[in-house]
Formats: C-alpha cells, sequence, structure tokens
C-alpha cells in the first residue's frame, strides 16, 4: 500500500487475507472509502486455501486533495478482522494560484474584472475574497511559504523562527487558510530553537544541514538574529546557546575564509552588528570603524541598513548618520508611487543570499527607526507589496525580512480606528457584507466554489468583482483565484538548468520499459533505479534538486538496517572542476520526494539516482523533476510530468 496518493491518481488497493487454520476458509471483504472513490465492487466473497494466504485488490481513483480514509473489514463466520487506513492525497503540480491585493482609503468601490474559467476541474479551487481592516492579511500568503518551506536548513529554520515570533501575537488573530493554530505554531518554535541548538558547532557557530561540518558566518548570525527574536517574544533559549553564539559574532571577522571578498566580510559584520544591538551588545563604535575603513559608497545597501540602526543608538555619530541619509537618497530608484533599490555583488558573494527585496526590506526598516515622517517610506512599501508573485516574496530571506520590516510599518502608521462596512458583489449577486468597528486584526473571506464560479459567469467572457466601503478606516483586501487546469501533464522547462529523469530496471530488462506514448509501464514487485540528469549553463548556487516519487512506488533507504542490499550507484558527478565524488551537500529521502542540496554548482552535467520499489498497481500522475536556485527560483528547470503505470 502506498503512503500517499496524487490528485489524478488510479490504483488497486491491496488487500492481504491470510488463513492460519487447517481448513480453507471462505470470507468476505468489504472497503469503505473517503475522499476516494472505488471504482468497482466495495465488497467481494473469496475462498482462502488452509495455512495460506491470498491477495486481492480494489481498485479505485482519487477525488479532492487532502487526506484519505480506507476501512477495511473481512468476516468469515464467527471470525472477523479490520483495519483502518489513512494517508494524503496531495494536490497536482500543475495547481496555480494568483492573487491581487489593494486598498480603499475614502469612500467607494472598486471594480475588478474575473475571466470565465476554462478547461479546469471543477471540483478544485475557486475564488476567495479577502477583506480586513489591517494589511496583515496581505502578509499571509509569505507566512504560510515559511511555515511550509520543506528544506530545513539552518537559515530556513531561522527564518520560520523570525517571521512567526515576530508577528505570532497579530497572526494568532486570524485565521488564514492552512496557517497553523498559536499552539502549533508556538511548538513550531520551540522545535526549531531544539533543532538549531543542537546543530550549533564547538566554535558557536552553525553549519548548513549538519553540526560537526564547517561554520558559516552569515547563517550563524541569522541564527543569532532567531534565537533574539524568540527571546524577546518569551521563549526560551539556552544560555549556553546564547553565550557561545554571541562570542562568536563579537569576533566574526576571524571565521571569514580567505576567498570571501571585502564586500561579503563587510556586510556580514554589519549584520553581526545590528543583531549584537538586539541583543543588548551595542558596538557603535566598531559600526563607525566598518564606515571609515572604505568609505560609505564601498559598503553594500544591506551593510549601511544595519550599520545605519546601530549608528542611531549614538547620538555622537549624527554627522555618519546624516551621510548615510544622503547617500541612501541617492541610490533611491522612485517612481510616483513606488520606489526600491538595486544592490550589485561580486559571483562570490553568493555566500550572502541577497536579493534586491531584501534590500528594500532592510532599508525600509532603518528609515522607520529613524525618520517616520520619510515620503520614502510608502512608496518602499507599495515597490514591495508590487513585487509579490502569487502573494509572497521570492525566497526564505525576503519573505521573512520584508516581514519583520511590514510588522514594523503596521504597528507604526496604522493609527486611524476602523468604523466601515465592507460590501461585496459578484456581478448581479450581492455576495457578502463585512463590518469592521475598533481596532482589530480580524479578517472576512468569501468563498466561492469553482463549480459556483463557473455558473454564475456562465456564458460571458467576464465578470466583475465589486468592493465597496462606507465609513472610516482602511479597507484591505485579497481577491484569490486557486484552480487546477485539466491537463495534468506539464512539458519541460529551461530556466537555468535542464533537468531529466528515467526509470531503468534492476533486476531484469523487461521490468521496465515506456511506451510510444511516453507512458512508463513497471511490474509490480520489482526494484527500479531512478536516474536524474542535471545540467548547470552557468555557476548556480543553493541548489536544490527535487523529484517527486510516483505513488506506487516507495523509496528503499540504503541508510535504513532493513533495507535491501543495492547495486552500486555512487551517484558521480561528470564535471571537471568537482575532484570528489559527490556533487550534492546534502539529501532527504521523503514518502513522495527525494531532496539534494548543494551550495555551490559550477556549470556542467550532474547525475543523481536512488532505488526504488513498485508496491502498488496503478496508473499514477508524477510531476516533474525540478532544479532551482533556493534564494533566487526564477532560476529554475523542470522535467516533463509523466504517468507510470504498475502492472
Amino acid at each position: 500500500m502506498s503512503r500517499f496518493l496524487n490528485f489524478g491518481d488510479q490504483f488497486e488497493i491491496p488487500v492481504v487475507l491470510q488463513n492460519q487454520t487447517d481448513e480453507e476458509m471462505i470470507a468476505e471483504v468489504v472497503v469503505e472509502a473517503s475522499n476516494l472513490e472505488l471504482t468497482e465492487d466495495q465488497g467481494m466473497r473469496v475462498t482462502v486455501p488452509a495455512n495460506n494466504r491470498i491477495e486481492i485488490r480494489f481498485p479505485g481513483k482519487t477525488i479532492m486533495a487532502g487526506d484519505a480514509y480506507l476501512q477495511i473489514a473481512a468476516v468469515s463466520g464467527s471470525d472477523s478482522d479490520a483495519a483502518q487506513i489513512s494517508l494524503p492525497v496531495y494536490t497536482p503540480s500543475t495547481t496555480e494560484a494568483f492573487a491581487t491585493y489593494g486598498v480603499l482609503d475614502d469612500e467607494g468601490a472598486i471594480a475588478q474584472p474575473i475571466l470565465s474559467p476554462e478547461d479546469v476541474y471543477p471540483q478544485f479551487g475557486g475564488l476567495e475574497i479577502t477583506t480586513s481592516s489591517t494589511a496583515l492579511h496581505s502578509l499571509s500568503d509569505a507566512v504560510l511559504y515559511l511555515i511550509d518551506y520543506p528544506f530545513n536548513s539552518s537559515a530556513q529554520m531561522a527564518s520560520r523562527i523570525m517571521a512567526i515570533a515576530a508577528l505570532r501575537d497579530v497572526l494568532s488573530a486570524f485565521n488564514a487558510e492552512g496557517l497553523p493554530s498559536p499552539e502549533e505554531m508556538e511548538k513550531s518554535i520551540q522545535m526549531d530553537l531544539e533543532g538549531l541548538s543542537k546543530l550549533q558547532n564547538w566554535d558557536g557557530g552553525f553549519p548548513y544541514w549538519s553540526k560537526g561540518y564547517e561554520s558559516i558566518p552569515f547563517h550563524t548570525v541569522h541564527v543569532a538574529h532567531a534565537l533574539q527574536r524568540a527571546k524577546e517574544m518569551g521563549f526560551e533559549v539556552n544560555d549556553q546557546v546564547w553565550g557561545n553564539v554571541l562570542t562568536y559574532l563579537q569576533n566574526i571577522e576571524q571565521y571569514y575564509p580567505a576567498w570571501y571578498s571585502l564586500k561579503a566580510k563587510q556586510t556580514i559584520s554589519a549584520y553581526a552588528l545590528y543583531v549584537r544591538m538586539r541583543m543588548d551588545d551595542l558596538d557603535a563604535n566598531k559600526a563607525k570603524a566598518l564606515v571609515d575603513d572604505q568609505g560609505i559608497e564601498a559598503l553594500s545597501l544591506d551593510a549601511i541598513a544595519w550599520i545605519w540602526q546601530v549608528l542611531l543608538q549614538d547620538s555622537q555619530y549624527e554627522s555618519t548618520v546624516q551621510a548615510i541619509r544622503r547617500y541612501v537618497g541617492n541610490q533611491v530608484v522612485e517612481t510616483a508611487g513606488a520606489a526600491n533599490f538595486f544592490n550589485s555583488y561580486a559571483d562570490d558573494d553568493y555566500v550572502l543570499l541577497h536579493s534586491n527585496r531584501r534590500t528594500d526590506a532592510l532599508l525600509l526598516d532603518a528609515m522607520i527607526a529613524d525618520n517616520p515622517d520619510s515620503d520614502l517610506i510608502p512608496k518602499i512599501v507599495t515597490g514591495l507589496q508590487a513585487n509579490r508573485t502569487k502573494g509572497r516574496w521570492d525566497n526564505t530571506q525576503e519573505n521573512v525580512f520584508v516581514l519583520l520590516a511590514m510588522d514594523n510599518y503596521f504597528d507604526t502608521y496604522e493609527s486611524e480606528e476602523p468604523e466601515f462596512i465592507a460590501r461585496i458583489w459578484l456581478g448581479d449577486i450581492y455576495a457578502a457584507e463585512n463590518g469592521f468597528s475598533g481596532y482589530s486584526t480580524d479578517r472576512y473571506q468569501t468563498m466561492v466554489p469553482m463549480q459556483n464560479l463557473i455558473d454564475i459567469i456562465g456564458e460571458n467572457d467576464s465578470e466583475n468583482i465589486i468592493l465597496s466601503k462606507d465609513g472610516i478606516g482602511r479597507l484591505y483586501y485579497r481577491l484569490g483565484l486557486k484552480y487546477a487546469p485539466t491537463d495534468l501533464q506539464l512539458d519541460p522547462l529551461d530556466m537555468g538548468f535542464v533537468v531529466q529523469r528515467v526509470y531503468e530496471a534492476v533486476d531484469d530488462p523487461n521490468d521496465v520499459w515506456i511506451d510510444e506514448d511516453g507512458i512508463w509501464h513497471i511490474k509490480a514487485g520489482v526494484r527500479v533505479k531512478v536516474k536524474l540528469t542535471m545540467v548547470a549553463d552557468n555557476r548556480r548556487y543553493h541548489v536544490a534538486l527535487v523529484d517527486p516519487l510516483p505513488a506506487g512506488l516507495e523509496i528503499i533507504n540504503p541508510n535504513l538496517a532493513v533495507s535491501e542490499s543495492l547495486p552500486s550507484s555512487p551517484n558521480e558527478t561528470r564535471n571537471f572542476f568537482y575532484w570528489w565524488n559527490q556533487w550534492y551537500q546534502h539529501q532527504n529521502m521523503r514518502d513522495s520526494r527525494v531532496e539534494a542540496f548543494t551550495s555551490l554548482l559550477w556549470d556542467g552535467v550532474y547525475e543523481y539516482a536512488y532505488f526504488a520499489r513498485a508496491t502498488m498497481p496503478g496508473t499514477f500522475i508524477v510531476p516533474p523533476t525540478k532544479a532551482e536556485e533556493m534564494y533566487s527560483p526564477e532560476v529554475f528547470g523542470r522535467g516533463q510530468s509523466d504517468i507510470v503505470m504498475v502492472e
């Protein structure tokens, strides 16, 4: 039996009946399912030979994403047995979600056209309309992105801690789709704090993935920042871990590898000074020396943002603060409604996990601390809001620092007490009315299921969503559309990587084959080698290679003592510049996918392979293999979707 299913899978549920008596038995077997459709009879009458067992199968298919449940019962005379099984059903790989955000300050109304959905599953997704008197709800997608982010390096655990800890109080006041309860979020922070504590090396620093590997300076500062935010919100942080990482930050310059550029060293030192300030270890003199060493112009804007806030704590450095204000003002790219900044880094500065949106957030935070009346502040907020994709920013670094800056912005500027009514129409249909009275982070969501949306729009090309506000305050709204195209097949796409996946037989060449339609056929019970090929056309940083598994296959993990012996599979690279035989630094073998990671990947051709066993007959949708730069996900590549038939 599989450990999971994908939306669109068709399968045969295997049931094994065992007779431990000396007489043959006639048994009646029945299956009841929830969120699974049994496509043939739900019951069978079978004969089980004496001291033997038989396997019977119940064909079925998935209905919706979510959890599926099976109850199986067998009766033979006075003897009976039963079992209950639950397993997740994942959304199809082609699920798409789009969202647009806006605000109504004055009394009035807006109209947003929506096109008639075509070639989508009517039972999946729909239109979501969310209203609130605070813009916090527009951050829910970014928060959920950090909570659900699947790769647990030290930097990503730290980002999750910071986002939840800093926003915990306000997040608990509303119930976004998929958002854990306050208790679950608090438990998540505790687990991540424990996980980070176990990662700390003897020098007080933190590695990427596993204790004992080299401590990474930027990651160490980021973890210290997370520990401080958690402690500030009342979470318990181990005193020894706190003291050791603070000592590391105080002496961080001695831990820089020789190949780090001067700009990278300066930026990490500035971040360390900012975090030390938050940890009540102010060192404004060192911050001033960092500015004087090469001049403001030599520093990255990220470094300037962190140093700026440190120098604000000591009035003797007002002249330097004024110089920073002038310099930053000259670097801004400004339009009538938005503003943003651009940083420049060398290739070797990938260790900073940098991006322009993170720079915007850091400077926004510094400007709020320095001059809350600056007219640049709302423009930077507008620029950040405009640079979201599907409701969030591009990577974990961007999301966590934008969330921290936005939280500061909301605390500072939303001072008008709301007293208004919001009304919603979908075409001529009056859909909802929401009242807001007093300060509240309450939000209201109106959900129009996809089938209803199709019926309302009918044969028209489009319809208008109309929102109006009557009263005092700000109406923030989110209009989201989620759908699954009926075509679950994705073609390959090269946006920086070329990725390919093939299935190979292990024991008999006839066990695995591909037909003329591109459908893979695998015999039930056999072992399969899954071979991935990844081509990088340039140097890439912080790369994740992820291969989803067909639900009819189960990974054979060679690190488990119970696993069978496997043929040799060294995962060797064919790239000249690597002298070791393993291109990746870390790998995860999960129920539904395999993941491999590296912080630096030179241009070249790389292979990765793992083994699985075909455990459940059926026809299974397999999402594409994907490679991406985790901190620049617009640099990615995917293979094609596959169909695997286990026979």
